[in-house]
């Protein structure tokens, strides 16, 4: 009986010893994630690579279409100034031709079209005799007292495509328009056929 016993308790033990796990070496440092191949970590170095590249090209694109809106909404804020002063020139225009005042009327396209609108935008800086684009910050108006002209000075320009002059700015004129037939006659007051305030040279704004 003892003899069994003591064959049984040595069998327990054995089988006890095989179940054991193998103890972890102190020395034995974990894994790094910025091991190139590591089997208990989330990320390899080459994937973790691959995470930040796409996410710098997305990144980069949000930050593109954020700059393209904020360049049609200043675009789109000039474009409302240069409306509200083609209206308030062409009330101006209607006044005086029913007070028939030639004078007047023909000295429309030297005037600051400015002083036609009940309030000035916040972003006119003034008068200016043959200013630069430097002249004023981007973003402002002002009036070229020289070449009697009231000029936007552009502030965002990604998409912008300047005129002849390759300045970024839009130079606007008052043309007093008259009938084609008497372009190279004399001329009269009754000739005029209306006034629009328009860009002095073309340009491209997408």
């Amino acid at each position: 009986m003892t003899k069994g016993r003591g064959q049984k308790t040595e069998a327990c033990r054995v089988v006890g010893a095989a179940c054991q796990l193998p103890a972890r070496s102190a020395d034995k440092k974990p894994p790094s994630i910025f091991s190139p191949r590591s089997s208990e970590c989330g990320f390899t170095l080459v994937e973790l690579i691959v995470v930040i590249a796409i996410l710098s090209i997305l990144a980069g694109a949000l930050l593109n279409r954020v700059w393209f809106y904020q360049e049609q909404a200043e675009k789109t804020a000039m474009v409302e100034v240069a409306g509200a002063i083609q209206t308030a020139l062409v009330l101006q225009y209607g006044r005086l031709m029913v007070r028939g005042t030639e004078d007047e009327i023909l000295a429309l396209a030297a005037d600051n079209p400015m002083s036609w609108l009940a309030k000035k935008p916040g972003n006119y800086s003034g008068e200016f005799y043959d200013p630069t684009p430097r002249s004023v910050a981007p973003g402002n108006w002002m009036f070229d007292l020289k070449a009697r002209e009231l000029v936007y000075v552009v502030d965002r320009s990604e998409y912008f495509v300047p005129g002849q002059s390759g300045q970024k700015w839009i130079r606007y004129r008052v043309n007093l328009m008259r009938e084609p037939a008497q372009e190279a006659a004399e001329k009269k007051l009754k000739d005029l056929s209306g006034v629009l305030f328009e860009p002095a040279e073309p340009y491209r704004w997408l």
